[in-house]
């Protein structure tokens, strides 16, 4: 799988706009499962809020299992809250972590967010293959 390059942006808190560039990141794997990234500083913190999703475009019963499969609580050790995002049209998660300003933590530790994710995704997968009559 070839490194992934992001770019974490500071997003006003107010307007929503994106308005200035905190960091590149190099992901070695799984890169392909972040929607989208940003930075806000909130309560005096920086909070990084990354939507990540599915390997592949699932279909509609797919979409329903993968969701009551997928165990949030997964991902508590690496991430300050996660919660599901609806109206997606891949199942979808916005999972918020705390900022580290040195580059190689941060990257770090989205790395093993998105190890963590993929993870619970392969096993799901598994856990869902023989369950499509169930969700028709």
């Amino acid at each position: 799988m070839e490194p992934f390059v992001i770019m974490l942006m500071e997003k006003n808190k107010d307007s929503g706009i994106l308005e200035k560039e905190i960091e590149n990141y190099t992901i070695s794997n799984h890169g392909n499962l972040i929607e989208n990234i940003y930075m806000i500083h909130e309560e005096e913190k920086d909070l990084v809020y990354v939507k990540i999703t599915t390997d592949k475009d699932v279909e509609d019963w797919e979409f329903s299992a993968i969701l009551d499969y997928y165990d949030e609580d997964a991902l508590k050790d690496v991430a300050l809250s996660c919660k599901e995002i609806e109206e997606t049209y891949n199942p979808t998660w916005e999972v918020v972590v705390e900022f580290i300003p040195i580059q190689d933590e941060m990257q770090k530790k989205l790395e093993d967010l998105l190890n963590k994710h993929k993870q619970q995704l392969d096993e799901v997968y598994d856990t869902i293959k023989d369950k499509k009559e169930e969700y028709k």
